[in-house]
């Protein structure tokens, strides 16, 4: 029995598994985009101010998910649902303002993809697109897990379902503060 309880559960291991890869995509990308930086052409990249708010909006979402967690191991469901709610609901948050930072650049007559465009814009809507992606699965996952909370006739209290969730939104919160120091500075 003591074996049984040293081991990772397996969706815990594939999730870091899925953490490693996506990791080295974003390396990847980072890393080709100091490589073309040096090329003449490149344009210095103005963040738009709207990222500083998404960011906080993120770093607030990992604090309502661990709340969240916490209520979920004391059997509050009424406060789990809430925090479940209110981190879902800054995903969203996040999601919107990235959509209206890069909406930004238009009036700004700054091409992001296409005829006209610079790599350094496109390098930084393919990064944070990517990344908007991952973002997008995590608040899906959180509308999931919200419904079935409140559908569920049996309640089962396990959470493994809530703590490998929480684990991969804390990694895309993590990857959005890398990505935006380094996009900040790295111009």
């Amino acid at each position: 029995m003591s074996e049984q309880k040293n081991k990772i559960h397996p969706h815990k291991f594939t999730l870091w598994v899925a953490i490693g890869s996506i990791l080295m995509m974003f390396a990847g990308l980072t890393s080709a985009y100091i490589v073309k930086r040096s090329q003449a052409n490149w344009l210095m990249i103005e963040i738009p101010t709207i990222f500083w708010y998404s960011t906080a909006a993120i770093l607030i979402s990992s604090l309502t998910v661990q709340l969240a967690l916490s209520a979920l191991k004391k059997r509050e469901m009424a406060v789990y649902r809430m925090w479940m709610l209110t981190t879902t609901l800054l995903g969203v948050l996040f999601l919107i303002m990235q959509i209206v930072g890069f909406a930004s650049f238009g009036g700004h007559d700054i091409r992001l993809v296409g005829a006209g465009s610079n790599a350094s814009y496109s390098f930084l809507l393919a990064i944070s697109g990517l990344h908007g992606l991952h973002v997008l699965g995590g608040v899906v996952t959180f509308i999931v897990m919200a419904i079935r909370a409140l559908r569920s006739t049996t309640r089962t209290y396990s959470t493994v379902p809530l703590e490998i969730a929480s684990t991969y939104w804390h990694f895309v919160d993590a990857l959005w503060i890398y990505l935006f120091i380094f996009f900040n500075w790295m111009k």
